[in-house]
């Protein structure tokens, strides 16, 4: 039987991935360009961009690298303003940037606890400030755009130990409900996307000793999600007829409970 194609369903849109350099991000931004798009991929770490790159073009797909720290306002819109002056308004925008460091509150962790809320809560809003008002221009011209977040599963239940990085996720999800009730009545449709546990680098940041024992213990029992499975869930969010929005995705591994 010849193999089957896979649908172009985002044929000339502009995907715009932050937090593309790995994990996720780079799974997200390699399907999207598979499925029509042209990807925009941001991130601090320039050689795994081109990684990225090379790969969306080895496949035939189309993909530019534009070197950026979320956390940097000035430096998001600058790679904004040259998204569209280059390929136009981006009429999807997956925020994926993000940092997750575990630790009891009572270690009082300050500098890890910033650094998730820089680049959770701040970094997400400095691309969302950037990027909107192209997703509502292209909405306008289009009849569709989609501003995508990751959140997580901690959004929604409790892990101790994980108290801020859980916090700046339900930061994620309660604003994407917020401004799905905004943008929608626009054409922008606004989703969460809340998995639980992945298996990428994300896990390799984390240094207290009792959240890597959970980790390492949580890998023997199950089997974790891939970046893939994540991926293919935004495309199929950003595939959806424009009449539907799937605000809020929660995907698990099979085996994990809560």
């Amino acid at each position: 039987m010849p193999e089957r194609s896979t649908p172009r369903t985002l044929a000339g849109r502009t995907a715009v991935v932050t937090g593309a350099s790995s994990g996720i991000g780079a799974a997200t931004a390699e399907h999207l360009a598979g499925l029509g798009a042209r990807v925009v991929v941001i991130a601090r770490r320039v050689e795994r961009l081109t990684d990225v790159v090379e790969r969306v073009e080895k496949n035939g797909g189309t993909a530019v690298a534009i070197a950026a720290d979320v956390t940097d306002a000035t430096a998001v819109h600058a790679a904004a303003d040259r998204v569209e002056a280059e390929l136009g308004a981006a009429d999807l925008l997956f925020n994926n940037a993000g940092i997750m460091l575990p630790a009891p509150v009572e270690e009082i962790r300050t500098g890890q606890w910033q650094q998730q809320i820089d680049l959770n809560i701040t970094g997400l809003m400095n691309a969302i400030g950037a990027f909107t008002p192209q997703l509502v221009r292209a909405a306008q011209e289009r009849g569709v755009a989609d501003l995508i977040n990751t959140s997580s599963i901690a959004a929604q239940n409790i892990f101790p130990t994980f108290a801020v990085y859980s916090a700046t996720k339900a930061y994620v999800t309660h604003l994407s409900r917020h401004l799905r009730a905004e943008l929608g009545a626009k054409n922008v449709r606004v989703a969460a996307v809340e998995p639980g546990i992945v298996a990428t680098e994300l896990q390799s940041h984390v240094t207290d000793t009792g959240a890597l024992e959970w980790l390492a213990g949580s890998k023997q029992t199950m089997e974790w999600l891939s970046a893939d499975d994540v991926a293919e869930t935004v495309g199929f969010i950003a595939s959806q007829p424009a009449r539907v929005n799937l605000q809020q995705v929660t995907i698990m591994p099979t085996g994990q409970a809560s």
